[in-house]
């Protein structure tokens, strides 16, 4: 027997507590095949995960009349906010760049519509003259065509068309309520959207700070760096649009104008706004532009007129929105086309104008996320995103 007794054996994973195999399997999991019990498992979440965001839509749509002016105040704000930070940087009280800020864009936009009102009354009348005859020239065309319609027949139209319209007389007025409550809930909007510019102006930083206490305190630097981010490329989206609608109105407008088309300056305020919407909005409303040139100037000045759309749509297609709005949004062109469609069908018009910075926001936050650029190791600094000094400085003094 030896004098020095057998070592005892200790055992490494003492510390850790025992691993116990919780899953339960029945005859019946083990009589699916594996593939389609992981099938099933993803399938129950991502129904989880659309459930949950259809609900979100059906409360947005249920709370419209407070989220489309929230958008519409914010969106304002990132189309702003380049300007107001260079009259702090000018070292402007902070009161007077709001005040410069809302009065010039309220200026600008009372301005527009006072060039719009004036040029529809002084034109109006002779526009509707010249509708009138062109309708007489349609009528001439058309006992003249080869459909060999007669003036019975053309009258008898003319008839089924009233008819149409008498018939339809409750829904009409029905209608006209509509769009009177529909003007009285825009002129609501409006003021809340004005509201909501002054305060994201005035206290932007503390609203940040508030919400950004929302978030658990491990998940805060995420969230700031995804929201930084966003907020970048929202500024960026709001800046890039706003040049390429002032082209997409230059061009058309000029062109009406040199073309003889009359309300040329209408018709460029509304490729100006229509433009916002892309792909399709400043399609639209340059269609209003060669309407108005076939009804007033005939067929060759609507041919010509629908060349100059032609060439401003192939210019913002081929060079402004591939490098301009593509490095801006940093989204592919199809995903653009598929969200201005589905936010149209969701909510139509303000669903087609907030679906593009709406994915570029979440695309880049998410690859901020994901990617993890996010980890500095410092704590987030909730007022970058609303920051007035240059965000270098910043991070100095922070």
């Amino acid at each position: 027997m030896s004098d020095n007794p057998t070592p005892r054996f200790r055992n490494p994973f003492r510390h850790y507590p025992p691993v116990i195999d919780r899953t339960v399997t029945t005859e019946t999991d083990e009589a699916v095949p594996r593939p389609l019990r992981v099938t099933a498992a993803y399938a129950w979440r991502l129904l989880v995960i659309a459930g949950a965001i259809a609900l979100f839509i059906w409360l947005v749509m249920l709370l419209k009349a407070l989220v489309i002016p929230l958008m519409v105040g914010i969106l304002i704000t990132a189309l702003l906010w380049p300007a107001f930070q260079l009259m702090l940087h000018a070292r402007f009280p902070r009161w007077l760049a709001i005040a410069t800020t809302v009065v010039g864009t309220i200026g600008i936009v009372t301005g527009l519509l006072w060039l719009v009102v004036w040029q529809v009354r002084e034109q109006w009348g002779d526009v509707q003259a010249r509708t009138l005859l062109a309708v007489d020239e349609l009528k001439k065309f058309l006992l003249d065509s080869p459909f060999h319609l007669t003036a019975t027949d053309i009258d008898g139209y003319i008839a089924q068309l009233q008819k149409l319209l008498t018939e339809q007389q409750d829904w009409i007025w029905s209608a006209a309520g509509a769009v009177t409550g529909t003007a009285a809930e825009v002129l609501t909007g409006a003021l809340l959207s004005l509201f909501i510019l002054i305060c994201l102006l005035a206290d932007g930083g503390g609203i940040w700070k508030w919400t950004l206490r929302l978030f658990p305190r491990k998940a805060r630097p995420a969230a700031d760096a995804a929201a930084r981010n966003g907020w970048d490329t929202v500024i960026n989206y709001a800046r890039t649009q706003m040049l390429v609608a002032g082209i997409d109105a230059v061009g058309i407008g000029v062109g009406a104008a040199l073309l003889g088309v009359p309300m040329a300056i209408p018709v460029a305020v509304l490729v100006f706004l229509g433009s916002f919407v892309p792909i399709v909005g400043a399609v639209v409303t340059g269609a209003v532009a060669v309407f108005l040139a076939l009804v007033y100037n005939g067929i060759w000045i609507a041919i010509a007129m629908l060349g100059v759309v032609l060439l401003v749509q192939q210019l913002e297609g081929h060079i402004l929105q591939p490098i301009l709005m593509g490095s801006a949004v940093k989204v592919h062109p199809l995903a653009v086309v598929l969200v201005v469609a589905g936010g149209a069908m969701i909510a139509r018009i303000p669903g087609a104008l907030f679906a593009v910075p709406l994915a570029a926001f979440i695309n880049v936050a998410a690859v901020t996320i994901s990617t993890g650029a996010w980890r500095t190791g410092e704590e987030p600094a909730a007022d970058l995103i609303w920051s007035t000094v240059p965000r270098e400085r910043a991070r100095r003094n922070r």
